[in-house]
């Protein structure tokens, strides 16, 4: 285990704790959501990298800025309308030769209010192997940085911008990285993120992948529950709902932007998914073939794991990574 990591993680952890109560003008958030729970489990998982992939990556955890907050509930206060600063983790292969260049993957994790962890180290592990570079940030609205950061959600809005942020701090900060051959991955939430990015920025990636992606806020809203719909109608996020705002939704679905596509793309989505009804994907990919676009998809059908299913340690889940890895390949050349 490395101390000054030690150090940085509990000292993060007393510097939210500090900072978590908001200010009296935000809104309220519901009592049962626990945000020093939160940035305990946080600094207890960021440990674990260290134990799960310290024997093959550099790891480093770093902050940087991004475009300032959607919502600021006091205009005139002192900072207010500062960017926002957002931490990402970077995994660099220890074996990799620094003299030449390589490929970037930018791996979004999804979730409305979540975190990335070691959930995700046995697939960071595999790209790590195959030669990449990893950048996982988290975004605004992340989860384990208190309340403050928490509600500066802005789903399918600036969170893209934080994304794009973390890319473009790699490409400034390691000369080794080829700004030319960078990819970007998510799942459910992360996969609309990675189509966000790709849409707004194609000249930003080579390559991308969408699993399960959450794909048109409109449709969602009609089959989630109502404790779920309160997420995005709070208001220091999108502040109304899908009915009394049905534009503001629809700008911020992947399926309201396909015909921006000019990336190499390749989706996935099960048919069993309990979390990300397959119709929300069937829409997105009948509106990229209605404009024309080259593409690759496939539905997997009654895949067992649901929302999860290629994300498992199975058999089954890894040959279907192995289908990704793949086609990243192609454009990234490992």
């Amino acid at each position: 285990m490395r101390l000054p990591f030690l150090f940085l993680a509990l000292s993060l952890r007393c510097a939210l704790v500090a900072q978590s109560p908001p200010p009296p003008s935000r809104p309220a958030v519901p009592a049962e959501h626990d945000h020093g729970a939160d940035i305990t489990r946080k600094a207890i998982d960021d440990l674990q990298w260290y134990v799960k992939l310290g024997d093959i990556a550099e790891i480093n955890k770093v902050t940087y800025t991004s475009t300032p907050p959607h919502y600021i509930p006091n205009p005139s206060a002192q900072g207010a309308g500062n960017p926002v600063i957002a931490y990402a983790y970077c995994f660099i292969p220890k074996k990799l030769d620094r003299s030449k260049k390589h490929p970037l993957l930018v791996y979004v994790h999804g979730g409305v209010h979540s975190n990335f962890n070691t959930g995700s180290a046995h697939i960071v592990r595999e790209l790590v192997e195959r030669g990449y570079s990893v950048v996982a940030p988290d975004y605004r609205g992340s989860t384990g940085y208190g309340r403050a950061f928490y509600e500066l959600i802005d789903y399918g809005g600036r969170e893209n911008d934080d994304v794009l942020a973390a890319r473009n701090f790699m490409i400034e900060t390691y000369p080794f990285l080829d700004p030319k051959r960078v990819g970007i991955i998510g799942w459910s939430h992360g996969g609309m993120i990675a189509l966000m990015n790709i849409f707004h920025h194609p000249e930003a990636y080579a390559v991308a992948y969408a699993g399960v992606p959450v794909s048109d806020l409109v449709a969602r809203m009609g089959y989630k529950s109502e404790s779920y719909r309160r997420l995005f109608s709070a208001p220091y996020h999108i502040g109304k709902t899908a009915e009394d705002n049905v534009e503001e939704y629809l700008r911020r679905s992947p399926v309201t932007h396909v015909a921006k596509l000019q990336t190499p793309l390749l989706i996935h989505t099960n048919t069993s998914d309990e979390d990300v009804n397959v119709l929300e994907v069937r829409r997105l990919v009948a509106a990229l073939k209605a404009e024309g676009k080259q593409f690759e998809s496939k539905i997997y059908e009654n895949a067992p794991g649901g929302h999860s299913f290629n994300r498992l340690h199975t058999k089954a889940a890894s040959e279907s990574r192995q289908e990704i890895y793949n086609f990243l390949a192609k454009y990234l050349k490992p």
